[in-house]
């Protein structure tokens, strides 16, 4: 999982896909924090993206860096609690702005029954599940 960790962090962006209905949704993200041995990632309650993990948390992330791509098959579960959103938004200072650990819009989610998967042209892929 600190591999998983370190590749996303250091991608600096990923991409979320999600369902809605049966039709799929992509999106970048930027967060990603390590919390309780969980890696987490952040969002607004009001956005589309919330709404679809209510409804179906079956996820997958995908990032590229040097030439190594990541694919993450989970499932993305809420925590509610003031201590992830906190560890997050310490993570990442510039959203504050925008979001604050006790209000009712910031989300922090976990991931959850993972396989990652890391692929490139010129090695085997290599598979964490976590």
């Amino acid at each position: 999982m600190e591999k998983v960790y370190e590749f996303l962090k250091n991608a600096e962006v990923y991409y979320l896909a999600t369902v809605e209905g049966n039709q799929p949704r992509v999106r970048p993200f930027g967060t990603i924090n390590l919390f309780e041995n969980k890696l987490y990632i952040q969002t607004g309650k009001a956005k589309p993206v919330s709404k679809q993990l209510s409804a179906n948390p079956k996820a997958e992330l995908c990032a590229f860096k040097d030439g190594v791509w990541l694919r993450i098959a989970c499932q993305l579960i809420e925590d509610d609690r003031i201590e992830p959103k906190k560890a997050m938004l310490d993570a990442y200072p510039h959203l504050r702005g925008m979001y604050d650990e006790k209000d009712s819009n910031t989300q922090v989610l976990y991931i959850k029954d993972a396989t990652a998967v890391f692929s490139s042209f010129t090695a085997a892929p290599e598979t964490v599940s976590f």
